[in-house]
């Protein structure tokens, strides 16, 4: 597993599940998807935010994430647990005590990585298709985190906190 130091940190990507709504699910459970269905040495995000709020630890922040192809190194993944209805569509499921703790943890993180500068969805990370600068829904690879990340962190006043 590939190392990074705190200070390389500079984005931090958020991720659902992709599990039903109310439907159980701990850092253990997606360690061993994570090792079984995908061959990696151990879970891919950082921080997992379960249903009740508890947040588990996955890979140390100094070890080089697993959670977006292509853009894990300087980055750290924290998934929050749903984002499915009861029928498996794209919902975003998550409580208030859940939003509440990802707050906790990004403000935790930009008091531990100095250099941290932005915190996006993982469809953020989708290709721009039509070479517009913009990621558009009809570009998103997946809904996850199935919420928009950026009116999230204005509505929390972070993207300031960010900059500084």
């Amino acid at each position: 597993m590939m190392h990074q130091s705190l200070e390389d940190i500079h984005s931090v990507i958020i991720h659902c599940s992709a599990t039903r709504e109310g439907q159980w699910i701990t850092a253990d459970m997606i360690d061993t998807w994570h090792r079984e269905q995908n061959g990696w040495s151990a879970i891919g995000y950082h921080r997992v935010i379960r249903l009740d709020g508890a947040v588990e630890q996955g890979r140390l922040f100094t070890q080089r994430g697993a959670h977006v192809a292509g853009n894990n190194k300087n980055t750290l993944g924290i998934v929050l647990i749903g984002g499915l209805d009861a029928n498996g569509f794209a919902k975003d499921t998550f409580s208030g005590q859940m939003y509440t703790q990802l707050y906790r943890e990004l403000v935790n993180i930009k008091l531990l990585c100095p250099n941290l500068r932005s915190v996006k969805g993982h469809r953020d990370y989708s290709p721009d298709l039509n070479g517009d600068g913009l990621i558009t829904p009809d570009e998103w690879i997946k809904d996850c985190p199935c919420f928009d990340v950026q009116a999230k962190m204005e509505g929390w006043r972070l993207t300031e906190f960010l900059r500084n």
